[in-house]
C-alpha cells in the first residue's frame, strides 16, 4: 500500500482554514492570515510581513512570522492590500491586490526564493530564445570562466556564463594536481619549470559558510636545494565565490639552494560587496602584503574598490580602483575550477633591482561603460590610468638576483604612468561558444638607444603609446567535453613590458599567441574525476629583446614562452 506525502505546508493552511475563520464575529472588519516558507515547503520563522492599504489613507502594519511560519492579522478594514515579506537570506517578496472581506478570513501563501534558488534557476537551458536583455546590467567584459554582477528587478544577485563554466561537482571536495611549470613563470613567488603537486580541500562550515583550503610543494630539478612550497586559504561566508564576504589568506616559502637564504611572502585580502538602492552595487576591500629574503622583508597596505551604476535598461556603467592585479583576478574568476589552489598563485610579486625586493604593484584607475546589442552581442569602452613607482619587466642577466633561479626575474624599471583606452565586442556564437575582441591604445615601456648599466633598467627604457588588437575564442566541444580558450595580441612596436594589463587580466588573454586546453579522462570505474590540462603561453616565442647594456645585456619580455601540463583528480 503506497502512502501519500503531504507537505508541512498543507498541514498548516489546513489549521488556518478550520481556526481562522471560526474566530470570526459579524462585524464589519476582515482578517487575513497567512504563511511563509521556503522553496522547499519548509516554514519560516521571524520573517518580517507589512501589510500596506492600497486605498488612499491606509497605514502600512508590521508582523512577525512565528515557529510555524505563520503571521494573522484581525480588524481589518475590507479592500485590497499588498503583503510585503523580507527575511534575511531570502530575496524580498511581495504579493498585491490581497481582497479582505468583512466578516471572512482570508488566506495567502507566501514562498520565499534564496539566492541559491534563483542561481540555479539561471543555470538551467531555458526552451524559450534569448531575450535582449539577457546581459542586463553586466558591469564589466569578462573571459568565459568569470563572473558578472547584473541586477534584475531591483535585486542584486551574481550570474555566471554557463557556457565558459568548467565541469563541477559539487560532491567532489578534495583535488590533487601533478604538474610541470608554473603559472605565472618569472616571478620569484613561483619556481619556472618546476615540478609541483598540489592539494585543495572544500570544507563546509554549516551557518559559517565554506572554507577553502590548499597547499602545494615544487622544486627545481636542475638547481640543488632550491625548494618552495605554499599554503592557501579562502573563507567564503556566504558559501559561493563572489556572492559576498571573502578572505584570502596566502603564504609561500622557497628556499634558495644551499644559501641557507629563503624568500618569503604573505597576502592577507579581504573584500565586500553591497547594494546601494536599486541601481547601484558596490564592492571593496584592501589587502595587506609582505615579501623578500628573509630579514629583508617589505610590507604594504593596498585598498581596491568596484562601483557599478545603472542608468538605463541598456546601459550601464563602473568604476574601478585596483591596486593588485592577480588579486583582481581571483576575484573575478568563477569557481569553476578550484578558487584555492589558483589563490596559490597570487602571493606578492616581488620586483628585484640593486639585489634588493621591493613590491610591485600600483594604482589602476578604470571608467567603463556597457552597452547590450541583441540577445548575443556586448559592447565595453573604458578609460583608464595606471601608475606604478616599481614598473615590472620580466629579463634574464647572468645569475639571477637570487642567484640561483634560471628564468627570467621581474625587475625594476623605475617609476612610469600610462593612461590608455579600450573597446571590446564579445559575441555569443552558441550556448557553449563565444568569442571577444578588443581594441586598446595605452602606454608601455620600449627600448632606449642610451646605455645604462644593467642595474640601471629604467635608463634603458622609455614611455612609449603603442596600438594594440586582441581577439579571444573560447568554448566547450559537446562530445568530447574539452574546454579551450585561445587568444593572441598584437602590439604596433616593441614593447618591453605588457600593455593594458588588468585589461588582459580581466579577459583572460595573453601578450601573442596563447592556448589552455582542459580534458576530462576516464575514470576506468574509479571515483572521482580525472583531467589532463596543458597551458601554452606566447608559443611563437615573440616579444624577446636584448637590451645591451655597458656591463653586458639583458634578454627581457612581456611573457616568457612557457608551457604548463599534468594531470588532476578531484574526489
Amino acid at each position: 500500500m503506497r502512502l501519500l506525502r503531504i507537505p508541512a505546508t498543507a498541514f498548516a493552511f489546513l489549521a488556518l482554514v478550520l481556526t481562522g475563520t471560526s474566530g470570526l464575529v459579524a462585524n464589519d472588519f476582515g482578517k487575513l492570515t497567512g504563511i511563509i516558507a521556503d522553496p522547499a515547503g519548509t516554514p519560516q520563522m521571524g520573517a518580517t510581513v507589512w501589510l500596506t492599504p492600497e486605498y488612499v489613507g491606509g497605514r502600512a502594519i508590521q508582523l512577525l512570522t512565528d515557529e510555524n511560519g505563520i503571521f494573522v492579522s484581525q480588524r481589518l478594514r475590507p479592500g485590497l492590500y499588498s503583503v510585503k515579506v523580507t527575511l534575511a537570506g531570502f530575496f524580498p517578496s511581495i504579493q498585491e491586490h490581497v481582497s479582505v472581506n468583512s466578516n471572512l478570513n482570508a488566506l495567502v501563501h507566501i514562498q520565499l526564493d534564496s539566492i541559491l534558488v534563483s542561481l540555479d534557476r539561471m543555470r538551467r537551458p531555458s526552451s524559450k530564445p534569448a531575450e535582449s536583455d539577457d546581459w542586463k546590467w553586466v558591469l564589466r567584459t569578462a573571459s568565459s570562466s568569470r563572473p558578472a554582477l547584473q541586477l534584475r528587478d531591483g535585486t542584486v544577485i551574481i550570474a555566471r556564463n554557463a557556457s565558459g563554466e568548467f565541469d563541477s561537482q559539487p560532491r567532489l571536495r578534495t583535488r590533487v594536481e601533478l604538474t610541470n611549470g608554473s603559472i605565472r613563470p618569472g616571478s620569484a613567488s613561483a619556481l619556472p619549470g618546476a615540478l609541483g603537486t598540489a592539494v585543495s580541500y572544500d570544507q563546509g562550515l554549516g551557518q559559517a559558510g565554506k572554507l577553502l583550503i590548499a597547499g602545494e610543494v615544487n622544486y627545481d630539478q636542475g638547481v640543488s636545494g632550491v625548494l618552495g612550497g605554499s599554503v592557501a586559504t579562502v573563507w567564503l561566508p556566504s558559501g559561493k565565490l563572489g556572492e559576498g564576504p571573502q578572505t584570502t589568506l596566502v603564504m609561500r616559502q622557497i628556499r634558495i639552494g644551499d644559501s641557507d637564504r629563503s624568500i618569503r611572502s604573505m597576502r592577507i585580502e579581504h573584500s565586500e560587496q553591497m547594494a546601494i538602492g536599486d541601481h547601484m552595487v558596490m564592492a571593496y576591500g584592501g589587502e595587506y602584503l609582505s615579501g623578500g629574503l628573509v630579514g629583508e622583508i617589505t610590507s604594504s597596505v593596498r585598498p581596491h574598490a568596484r562601483l557599478g551604476m545603472n542608468f538605463s535598461p541598456h546601459w550601464e556603467a563602473a568604476f574601478s580602483l585596483e591596486t593588485d592585479v592577480d588579486a583582481y583576478g581571483l576575484r573575478s574568476q568563477s569557481s569553476g575550477i578550484e578558487p584555492a589552489m589558483d589563490a596559490l598563485q597570487t602571493a606578492p610579486l616581488l620586483v628585484w633591482g640593486d639585489g634588493h625586493p621591493v613590491l610591485s604593484g600600483g594604482w589602476h584607475e578604470e571608467f567603463a561603460v556597457h552597452h547590450p546589442v541583441g540577445a548575443h552581442d556586448r559592447i565595453e569602452v573604458a578609460a583608464f590610468r595606471d601608475d606604478s613607482d616599481h614598473q615590472a619587466i620580466y629579463g634574464i642577466v647572468g645569475q639571477s638576483a637570487a642567484g640561483v633561479f634560471r628564468g627570467p626575474l621581474a625587475r625594476d624599471a623605475g617609476a612610469a604612468g600610462f593612461w590608455g583606452t579600450r573597446m571590446v565586442y564579445h559575441h555569443k556564437l552558441s550556448s557553449n561558444l563565444e568569442v571577444t575582441g578588443v581594441y586598446a591604445w595605452a602606454g608601455a615601456l620600449a627600448p632606449d638607444d642610451q646605455l645604462a648599466p644593467l642595474s640601471s633598467l629604467g635608463q634603458m627604457v622609455q614611455a612609449r603609446y603603442r596600438h594594440s588588437l586582441a581577439a579571444r575564442f573560447a568554448g566547450k566541444l559537446a562530445k568530447s567535453k574539452t574546454q579551450f580558450a585561445a587568444s593572441y595580441k598584437w602590439v604596433d612596436g616593441t614593447v618591453v613590458n605588457r600593455q593594458d594589463l588588468y585589461g588582459e587580466s580581466s579577459m583572460a588573454i595573453d601578450p601573442n599567441l596563447s592556448l589552455s586546453v582542459r580534458q576530462p579522462l576516464p575514470s576506468f570505474l574509479m571515483a572521482g574525476h580525472w583531467e589532463a590540462l596543458a597551458d601554452f603561453r606566447n608559443i611563437l616565442a615573440q616579444g624577446y629583446v636584448s637590451l645591451e647594456g655597458q656591463d653586458g645585456h639583458m634578454l627581457v619580455m612581456p611573457v616568457e614562452r612557457s608551457f604548463r601540463g599534468g594531470v588532476s583528480f578531484q574526489f
